[in-house]
């Protein structure tokens, strides 16, 4: 049976998506406390698949998961998007004016700026992810500590909702790819991620982009990152629609390699449908 791994506990937007994702598969969920060990399980093959948050609409590219492909060989097979609908979970008797402290992922917190400025008195706290936020507060006991998660983790603890979609954004989704360690072919692939390193010369970013312009091919995502171990040096994340009537993926990355000191495919897989 395949067994598919996430990061942190059950309830967690991760939880989530593994069971959206393999819905219509039997598997087991292996849950984990940090993306390392998840990375280290998926190239030493412990684990089949995982899913992990790349994006998300409020706050952006998730970095600390997007530069795993860097290093490790891992390939992105398809990917999911979530809605998150963050909500204050707290103790069954406490009020909204008990509430001092508020524990959950960064992620999460920073999704709900908005409710922070209007309650000034309440301290965000950064913890482990969503779920351990309320598995938390519950281990306290405290009236004065409440958390940030999602209902389902509220169900699983089964604690009250003080406040429900405290989140910025009403259309808040994160967006996950599931991984593997093994290239594999995708029924219907039709959405590439690739990671490009230019070539130190005048016009190299706009020669790449010339190339995907020019086979009429539409980018949907362009972010640079810091090249690790190189000073203010980047490299660059690449989306893109690949259509069947246009060139192979390896002919394209063919030409687009002219440009670059090096380019890596992340992943071929088939674009999630909203």
């Amino acid at each position: 049976m395949l067994k598919v791994g996430f990061q942190g506990k059950n309830g967690t937007y991760s939880d989530l998506a593994v069971d959206y994702f393999f819905k219509d598969q039997q598997f087991i969920k292996v849950n984990y406390p940090n993306f390392k060990k998840i990375i280290y399980d998926i190239e030493h093959d412990v684990i089949d698949y995982a899913l992990i948050p790349v994006e998300n609409t409020t706050t952006g590219i998730i970095s600390r998961t997007y530069d795993f492909f860097f290093d490790h060989e891992i390939y992105a097979v398809g990917e999911i998007c979530i809605k998150i609908r963050e909500q204050l979970i707290a103790l069954p008797n406490a009020r909204i004016e008990d509430i001092q402290e508020v524990y959950s992922h960064p992620e999460a917190l920073s999704q709900c700026t908005s409710f922070f400025s209007k309650y000034p008195k309440m301290q965000s706290i950064a913890y482990q992810d969503t779920s351990a936020s309320v598995e938390y507060i519950l281990k306290c006991n405290d009236i004065h500590k409440a958390a940030i998660a999602s209902e389902v983790a509220a169900k699983y603890y089964n604690l009250p909702i003080l406040l429900n979609d405290i989140q910025d954004n009403n259309h808040n989704m994160t967006r996950f790819l599931c991984i593997t360690h093994h290239k594999q072919k995708v029924e219907h692939a039709n959405k590439v991620s690739a990671m490009f390193i230019l070539k130190h010369k005048a016009g190299s970013l706009f020669k790449l982009l010339e190339v995907f312009a020019k086979y009429d091919i539409n980018l949907l995502k362009l972010e640079s990152r810091p090249l690790p171990h190189h000073n203010f040096e980047y490299l660059f994340y690449l989306d893109f629609e690949l259509l069947p009537n246009g060139p192979s993926l390896d002919e394209l990355l063919e030409i687009a390699s002219n440009y670059c000191q090096k380019y890596k495919l992340l992943g071929y897989y088939k674009a999630f449908e909203m």
